[in-house]
């Protein structure tokens, strides 16, 4: 059969002068009335926008579950297939001259602020004290919660959302855009990635349709991760004795939700102004010792030995576990207390919901991996950008969150960190441990998690307002005008501002699950447009055609 010359041009219309010069327009254009229609509606129509976005979401969990579940697992098989299969994996994302830009400890430390890292302050602590009280297996009766014998079946549902799922979504969409963006040369957007399947169609409509929707998912996604992270900073603000800022349940009044949102989406935007290599880069390496550091603290003087031994049993679980929890679907049976219907609930409301945030955040993550990774070949990527991440993930859970329900069953917490707000978990914590020795060293930590929440939530949302001008500007990685870098930090803010207003995080997840949902389809066909494209390069090869441009 015949093998054909890899496509490696891809016109796509931008402005020649005016506001929007290097922009697509269309793309631009349409994704920002997207947005601020999202904001205006919210803010306007609160009752009604609440009433339509739960009806979509409803609707969503009860008739794509089975997809986000077995479109999750697809990735994460794609992701071990590619780094093993010896064709793909020696393949570097760019020419075969091409070096990394970034050091391994630069690159580790961008891709996992921008990746997770603000939710390891909120979930590290939060998700393992959740699953510790209940998880499908207290639903079905085969452990009991809050006792001993539920902490390996806590760790085991903790690692399934935050490890090798999460970071596929992220690989899958980072491999695609490196592939075709700098083996390819090919714009370093959503739509190059899915040539092989459409080639020089998405010059045009369809290709603005892709952009578009990764545009949306990329700020609703985002939005999901401020919204958690902007919570938990008003936290840290009333420890450290900012008052005036919760209401009395201890979670962000409208005030605080204001306050913290300035004062991070205006960091932010001008770290974005700066640019990859200064701003983002130097925030991503102060976040990651600041990281090491609070960690470090855990290591030694929190629950150790129990850290240890959730870790390593906790692992084994997991990949014992692992096609099981990938794989099955519960459905209800119409009965409000039936093992059945709590146990769809408990997964749409957790599995369900972590796969939607990860799709929703991997055009993002994905192209700031693309951009970070040029010269990294297949396997490289993978390992760093899915296996690696996934453990530190798991060091985080079992020491931070090992401390805290180690602290709760034999440390005399006595609900103290239980019952704290998810955001004032970590918090509630590290006083109780610290205020005892003293209350300096206690708000001295709590000053520490505040700054390094900061850097975290800077970190991801700059980092969102350049993927989303680069998708905008047709894959043109320069240097952008300052009114749309501007307009997106603003937006952004915008967007999280006006749903935890409206409907707090509830508002957030419903409108992020429904906007994840196209781009899942677009994600599912970058796998195996992925595939073809390696496949047919081996062929390339041995028929003599060049597989990377020149």
């Amino acid at each position: 059969m015949k093998v054909n010359p890899a496509l490696t041009d891809l016109p796509i219309e931008t402005a020649d002068s005016g506001f929007y010069k290097g922009f697509s327009k269309i793309v631009a254009i349409t994704s920002k009335l997207l947005i601020a229609g999202l904001v205006v509606w919210a803010l306007a129509f609160p009752e009604q926008s609440g009433a339509v976005l739960n009806g979509i979401n409803k609707f969503i969990l009860a008739s794509f579950a089975a997809w986000y579940i077995w479109a999750v697992a697809f990735f994460v098989i794609v992701c071990i297939g590619l780094s093993i299969w010896p064709t793909a994996g020696r393949l570097k994302l760019g020419r075969a001259e091409d070096k990394p830009e970034f050091s391994n400890f630069s690159w580790f430390s961008m891709m996992f602020g921008a990746g997770i890292g603000v939710g390891m302050l909120t979930w590290a602590v939060a998700e393992p004290v959740y699953h510790f009280n209940s998880n499908p297996e207290v639903i079905k009766g085969i452990t009991q919660g809050a006792t001993e014998g539920n902490i390996r079946s806590a760790y085991k549902w903790s690692f399934l959302h935050w490890g090798l799922g999460a970071w596929a979504c992220y690989a899958i969409a980072g491999l695609s855009l490196g592939y075709f963006s700098y083996r390819r040369g090919l714009p370093l957007t959503m739509r190059s990635s899915l040539t092989p399947l459409f080639g020089s169609k998405l010059s045009g409509s369809l290709g603005h349709i892709v952009d578009i929707v990764a545009v949306v998912a990329t700020i609703l996604g985002v939005a999901q991760t401020l919204g958690f992270g902007v919570e938990q900073f008003v936290s840290g603000l009333s420890r450290i004795g900012i008052g005036g800022l919760t209401n009395e349940e201890g979670t962000a009044n409208s005030m605080g939700i204001i306050v913290a949102i300035i004062i991070i989406m205006s960091a932010s935007t001008l770290s974005a102004l700066s640019g990859v290599g200064k701003g983002i880069k130097w925030l991503s390496n102060i976040n990651m010792v600041l990281s090491i550091t609070l960690l470090l603290f855990f290591l030694l003087f929190g629950s150790t030995f129990f850290g240890l031994q959730a870790l390593f049993v906790g692992i084994w679980d997991y990949l014992i576990a692992l096609p099981q929890m990938s794989f099955t679907v519960w459905r209800g049976d119409g009965a409000a207390e039936s093992v059945a219907t709590k146990l769809e609930g408990w997964q749409g409301g957790w599995s369900v919901f972590y796969w939607a945030w990860w799709i929703a955040f991997a055009p993002f993550v994905g192209l700031f991996l693309a951009r970070i990774s040029k010269g990294r070949t297949i396997r490289e990527f993978v390992l760093g950008a899915m296996i690696v991440p996934s453990l530190m993930c798991f060091v985080w859970f079992t020491w931070a969150g090992g401390t805290a329900i180690d602290l709760e069953l034999t440390g005399g917490a006595d609900g103290v960190i239980m019952n704290a707000p998810d955001g004032d978990k970590i918090f509630a914590m590290t006083n109780f441990m610290l205020a005892p020795i003293s209350e300096l060293l206690s708000w001295l930590m709590a000053v520490m998690i505040v700054v390094l929440l900061m850097t975290y939530l800077v970190t991801t949302a700059d980092s969102a307002v350049l993927i989303v001008n680069t998708i905008n500007a047709a894959g043109d990685e320069g240097p952008k005008a300052r009114p749309h870098i501007l307009f997106w930090g603003v937006a952004l803010g915008a967007v999280v501002a006006a749903l935890l207003l409206v409907g707090g995080l509830t508002a957030i997840k419903t409108a992020m699950v429904i906007g994840a949902l196209p781009f899942s389809l677009v994600m599912l066909l970058q796998c195996i447009a992925l595939i073809k494209a390696i496949f047919n390069d081996g062929r390339r090869e041995s028929a003599g055609l060049a597989t990377t441009v020149n």
